[in-house]
């Protein structure tokens, strides 16, 4: 198993290109389940993730074709001919649930195992099928997969999300672009990565209104088209690298960065004394002057302060002048960095969904454990902020959502290095 080793190596300066959004392009490889042509994603990442959803999509009949070093990804579903998408390949990560809403708007009929994913807290998917029998769906669960049929089609419905969910809002916006009559969807999530799947649903033909607000109206038609569409950025990666001048000092510039996809987090660093700025290509960031300041941090949908940069923030705060009060309301179980970061000198109290962080002068490398996919990063920039060397091991969650992570931040000044498992 795969560890990473980095070593402190004092303030970064240079440029990181931010790749495209891993939870918008896996919301968007399944849109092309809805048609029977082509579907040309662009700006895609390249990341485990997406080679498992194209692995979910193939077993489906769908033909996924990568170009351009995996930046392009050509996918077809013009043959569909298996609508069970088993549990070997669900289980590994939770956006597979999203094949579930096109394939029953397309055929009528589909069976989903329950999905896997990072071991964050329960996330449920009964508001995916609440949602779906509100556009007359007929769900059974049984030994774990979800039986789906519709044998008249979907029917256009109302449904108000109880709590925000931002999987339920994609996989039923998906199915109601092929619904008889019209969808509205109150409660919806917000998120970029919604305004992305309804920009690219549009360019295939879908009739769509209000994505990022919480009312989504959708007036179904007959069939949609093939479309090429740019993934947007991936506001998680970009919030990433922002910290890591942030935590080390520094300049760092986050080539295709956008404010308005981290507009909570960079009020954040504001107060904490980091600087952000727009430039021509992306958003340049700084730490010149000593320790950053504590602030509180309350993680909240979109357009608040994103759960997955939390722990990438804690990171950032066990170093900063102060004491901090981190606040997690999306997820529960989401504190199990802290332990690893307190292996490393941090003084933290986690008490259920609130940690308090009592900011020292300097953390001290250490081996350390990845429970998740952020808790990951975050222990690598811990790492860059700490004397001596930190080993992060069990990185295969890492491999989930960043791409060459040694790569990026080894061209802005950091001293990071991967070592092969045996």
């Amino acid at each position: 198993m795969d560890s990473i080793v980095v070593t402190g190596n004092g303030p970064l300066k240079g440029q990181i290109p931010i790749a495209g959004a891993k939870n918008a392009c896996l919301t968007l490889m399944p849109a092309t389940l809805l048609s029977e042509e082509p579907l040309t994603l662009t700006n895609a990442p390249r990341l485990s993730d997406i080679k498992t959803m194209s692995t979910l999509l193939q077993s489906l009949g769908a033909e996924v074709t990568q170009m351009q070093g995996g930046k392009v990804l050509a996918l077809s579903s013009h043959a569909l001919d298996n609508h069970v998408a088993d549990y070997d390949i669900v289980r590994k990560m939770r956006a597979s649930i999203l094949v579930l809403g096109p394939m029953l708007a397309r055929d009528g009929h589909a069976v989903v195992s329950l999905p896997g994913g990072c071991a964050i807290g329960a996330r449920p998917v009964d508001l995916h099928l609440k949602a779906l029998e509100a556009m007359g769906a007929e769900l059974d669960l049984r030994e774990g997969y979800v039986h789906a049929k519709a044998p008249g089609g979907l029917r256009g419905g109302t449904f108000e999300f109880p709590i925000v969910s931002v999987g339920a809002t994609e996989n039923a916006l998906m199915a109601a672009t092929l619904a008889k009559g019209t969808t509205v969807l109150k409660n919806a999530a917000r998120e970029p990565e919604i305004v992305d799947l309804a920009h690219c649903l549009r360019r295939m033909g879908a009739q769509i209104e209000g994505e990022g607000t919480s009312t989504i109206t959708i007036q179904g038609v007959d069939r949609l088209g093939g479309a090429t569409h740019p993934v947007v950025p991936d506001r998680i990666e970009l919030g990433t690298y922002m910290l890591a001048p942030a935590i080390c000092g520094g300049e760092v510039e986050c080539l295709g960065g956008r404010i308005d996809l981290v507009q909570a987090f960079c009020e954040r660093l504001d107060a904490a004394g980091v600087s952000v700025e727009e430039t021509e290509h992306g958003l340049k960031v700084s730490r010149q002057n000593g320790r950053v300041r504590a602030v509180d941090v309350i993680t909240e949908p979109f357009p608040g302060f994103p759960t997955d940069l939390q722990a990438q923030m804690m990171a950032l705060m066990c170093t900063a002048e102060g004491t901090s009060v981190l606040e997690e309301r999306i997820f529960e179980n989401r504190f199990m960095h802290a332990p690893e970061l307190m292996r490393m000198g941090a003084r933290i109290d986690v008490q259920g969904g609130t940690a308090t962080v009592t900011g020292v002068e300097h953390l001290k490398g250490a081996p350390v454990m990845a429970t998740d996919l952020r808790a990951s990063v975050s222990l690598i920039l811990a790492g860059l902020a700490a004397e001596g060397e930190t080993v992060v091991n069990r990185v295969y969650h890492l491999d989930r959502g960043y791409e060459s992570v040694e790569e990026k931040l080894g061209n802005v000044g950091a001293k990071i290095e991967r070592i092969s498992g045996q």
